[in-house]
């Protein structure tokens, strides 16, 4: 994106400034609702500099083109060395940033190459029924986790259980071992936010030294008794040899079990927790979802839409002379996207703020763009599209039933408890 450059300096209006906003952002209160926030950046303009090399970008257009550039990529080892010298101090640190989140091309296409075809158009459609399989499985069971009110925890019960089962299906988990795998990865997924606490690091990186053992050790299996599976094909690719070079390294092959595992859990399980919710705030779209009168696909958009379970990714100019909608982006400028404004930015969707599964318009930014496309997008998707109405149906008199708890910190949005009562 190479455009007239605007002044650089932080942008103000009257007392607030965008690194006030930012620092509003990453409060406990910010996180858990941070619309009003995002408001107020884009009344400043859709990209902002913070006077710090920081870029608040909340603009549909702009968060679209900077996804998408190849001039931009994303916080690799070579530049997180810079910032953060530190930061190889941390297992989990150094296994996310092995993996697809935190690679560029070529090693990013090298690596994506490798699980692409699992991930593929046309193979997620053949999954549906096992995915509903397993949604009836859990319906099922529902009532034996209830407590003596007939109330259960959404999250624990079924949100979590669901993508849990099917990401480890594909990736071949033993189905005795998947319940150990929640705590580890949301501990893990915390170290994404833009500033982890030392505590918050210290027990991602016991959560990433509890999956690496094990995924070493499922590797060695799987090497020796090979399965139609992601684990299996992996760790194959990680063993072959060409000379002295491989596919896959080993550090790779395990932060890409630990991601797969991670982000085919996390950003599903939100999804599923902030679905329900949105069905309990609007009883009439939710009943037409259960009748089949709204296609469950346009329910899902716009839940990912509304309450996006990814709020941000961040972008960095890989060459000189850039900018991100008219604002200079010098290399060492970190773009912060906020996808979860830029997916109620009033110049794309009309009245934003309201939940309309019926709306047409752009698709939202809710799996990010371009090379780094959420490779596991259509398979969420499909799961929360057979998940939700197969529960409503169930479960007609499906209600809240006390408080819900929201997740900590700003990058994935959604509940860590969402307590309802099964009718």
């Amino acid at each position: 994106m190479r455009h007239r450059a605007k002044d650089t300096t932080a942008t103000t209006t009257g007392s607030t400034t965008a690194a006030e906003i930012l620092a509003s952002l990453l409060t406990e209160e910010g996180a858990a609702d941070p619309y009003p926030l995002y408001e107020r950046a884009r009344a400043l303009g859709p990209v902002l500099p913070t006077g710090d090399g920081i870029l608040l970008v909340t603009g549909y257009d702009e968060a679209e083109r900077l996804t998408r550039d190849r001039d931009f990529g994303v916080l690799s080892a070579e530049t997180r060395a810079v910032i953060d010298p530190g930061y190889t101090a941390h297992l989990s640190q150094r296994i996310i940033n092995s993996s697809l989140l935190e690679t560029n091309p070529p090693d990013h296409t090298r690596l994506r190459s490798l699980v692409s075809s699992f991930f593929a158009a046309r193979r997620i459609p053949a999954l549906a029924p096992r995915i509903a399989a397993a949604v009836d499985d859990l319906l099922d069971e529902l009532p034996g986790r209830a407590d003596a009110s007939g109330t259960v925890d959404f999250m624990e019960t079924f949100a979590s259980r669901l993508p849990m089962s099917v990401i480890c299906e594909l990736m071949g988990v033993p189905e005795e071992d998947r319940h150990r795998f929640r705590a580890p990865a949301s501990a893990l997924t915390l170290t994404l936010e833009i500033a982890p606490t030392p505590e918050v690091l210290l027990a991602a990186d016991a959560a990433a030294a509890e999956l690496v053992e094990y995924f070493s050790d499922l590797a060695v299996r799987r090497r020796a008794e090979p399965r139609d599976d992601l684990v299996s094909a992996l760790a194959t690719a990680a063993a072959e040899k060409e000379g002295a070079d491989s596919r896959l390294g080993e550090q790779e092959m395990l932060a890409m079990f630990v991601l797969l595992l991670v982000a085919g859990f996390e950003t599903t399980a939100s999804l599923l927790g902030n679905a329900l919710t949105l069905a309990f705030q609007h009883p009439l779209v939710a009943h037409e979802l259960r009748a089949g009168g709204i296609p469950a696909a346009g329910f899902v958009d716009e839940v990912l839409r509304l309450e996006t379970p990814i709020q941000y990714g961040a972008r960095l100019p890989l060459a000189e002379g850039l900018d991100v909608g008219g604002v200079p982006a010098p290399l060492g400028t970190v773009a912060l996207v906020f996808l979860g404004g830029a997916n109620r930015d009033p110049r794309r969707y009309d009245s934003p703020a309201e939940f309309d599964p019926l709306r047409t318009g752009p698709q939202p930014l809710a799996f990010g763009g371009g090379a780094h496309f959420c490779p596991g997008a259509p398979l969420a998707r499909l799961e929360a599209g057979i998940a939700l109405p197969a529960l409503l149906r169930r479960f007609p008199g499906l209600r809240p039933a006390g408080t819900p708890v929201g997740r900590d910190g700003l990058m994935l949005h959604g509940h860590a408890e969402l307590p309802v009562a099964l009718g």
